[in-house]
This record gives C-alpha cells, structure tokens and sequence, in this order.
C-alpha cells in the first residue's frame, strides 16, 4: 500500500501546524468535497438521528450543525487544529448537541472501546495519505474507528479515493468491515446535454469480489467522489445492522 499522491501537492495535511495556520488565515467556515444537503440520503439510511456520532476531522464545517437541524441528538466533533477546535467550540456552544475536542486521529484512547454508533470521515483519510508515513498512518486511523465502533456501527468515508487506492486500505480483515460503494458527482456537475444515462447516484455501485470497479464501468464525472460505507460486522450474528428499505430520492 502506497502514499496517494493523486490530489496531494506541497502542503502536509496530516501536520496539525499547517492547519492551524490556515484556520487563523482563512476563518468562517467551509465544507470539504460536498455539503450535507448532497450527502444526507446516505446518512440517513445508515446512521439514524439517535446515533452517537462521531465527526472525525471536523474543521470549520457546517456539515455537523446541519445534522443536528435535521434531527442528529449527539455529534463528537474532533480535530488536529486546536485552532479549529477553539473556533467551533465558541460558535457552537449554545447547541449541546455538538461537543469539540481536539483530538489526532491517529490516538483516540479518550475514547472507550465501542464508543460510537457511527464514526463520519469527509476528507480526513485523505489529508492522512497525503501525509508523511501515510500507509502507517492510515492504518493507525481505521485501527481506532474499527475500535470505536459498536458492533453493527457504520463507518462513512467520504474521499477523492477510488477503490484501486481505499480499498486495500479498508478492507483488513481485522476492521472486520462489509463495504458498500457510492459514487456522486462534484457539486455543480451537469450531465452532458442529450445524455440517456439512467445511473442513479443513490444506488450502491457493483464492485469485484475484491471491492474495485468492474472494467467496464465508466464514470459520468471523472472528478466524483466516493463513498464508502463501511459497517462493522456483529461478531455473534455475522450480519451489520442496516436498514433494510432502498436509498431512494424520497429520503430528501
């Protein structure tokens, strides 16, 4: 397993100096890779609002304060940056439904074992590949989530990473993970005039018997982006603990 570079550049995003840096720069808020308005059908299909959640480097974004006006009871918002941490923790601290440590992935011991009903990554293993020792690194991330989770907890991934560069990754045997793949858009992405595709975004992807991409699957927008939905198996019944109905545009 490999360091990607595929949307790396200079910086290290794995540094918690770069990002306080850029907290203190930018201020307000931003959102990485897509708001939570175009993420919610999958959330609320696999993590119900009385989950105990877990934002895994939550930045300066909205997507938690979202949820929470959408019906989330209990979000643990974590991050590298004390600077972010600091800013959130002032803004928010009216809604007691959003909590703000600052925290490295990479060491979550605060947390007890099976913590967690559902633990929510937009970016973060991202910021970690790019990152010195990154195949380490991430391994020391997933071992902590797979930790934190309750049997039958879902882990969501949100990333620029197709399977060829996630799926070694997420799938050791000791997460003891079942993988389903979605793929959506960038924002602002519009079909080609005159196009007949009938692909739905809110159907799970087929994949190989090894979790990548069949040859033949061809990608509407060649900048989407991936979601994985990993949930962890219950030991004693084999099975993850999924609601059964379909992702359907009526969730919206």
């Amino acid at each position: 397993m490999y360091r990607d570079v595929s949307a790396c550049n200079t910086y290290n995003y794995g540094d918690a100096l770069y990002w306080d840096a850029r907290y203190i720069q930018e201020g307000g808020s931003f959102d990485w890779y897509q708001r939570y308005s175009a993420l919610r059908p999958f959330v609320r299909k696999y993590i119900p609002t009385s989950s105990r959640v877990l934002m895994v480097g939550c930045g300066n974004a909205v997507m938690s304060e979202d949820m929470v006006k959408d019906g989330y009871e209990d979000i643990m918002n974590i991050d590298i940056s004390s600077v972010a941490i600091d800013m959130m923790r002032r803004k928010y601290e009216h809604i007691p439904q959003l909590k703000y440590l600052q925290m490295d992935v990479k060491d979550m011991s605060f947390f007890p074992d099976e913590s967690f009903d559902a633990v929510v990554d937009k970016g973060t293993l991202d910021s970690l590949m790019c990152g010195a020792s990154a195949p380490i690194s991430a391994a020391q991330m997933l071992g902590e989530v797979s930790r934190l989770l309750k049997p039958g907890g879902i882990y969501m991934l949100i990333t620029y990473g197709d399977p060829t560069v996630r799926i070694p990754h997420l799938s050791r045997p000791v997460y003891n993970w079942k993988t389903e793949l979605y793929i959506i858009p960038r924002p602002g992405f519009q079909r080609p005039a005159g196009s007949t595709s009938a692909k739905s975004y809110l159907e799970p992807v087929p994949t190989t018997e090894k979790g990548l991409l069949a040859a033949e699957f061809v990608m509407e927008d060649p900048d989407s982006h991936y979601i994985y939905v990993c949930g962890k198996m219950d030991e004693t019944t084999d099975l993850i603990h999924v609601p059964s109905y379909p992702l359907t545009a009526d969730v919206l």
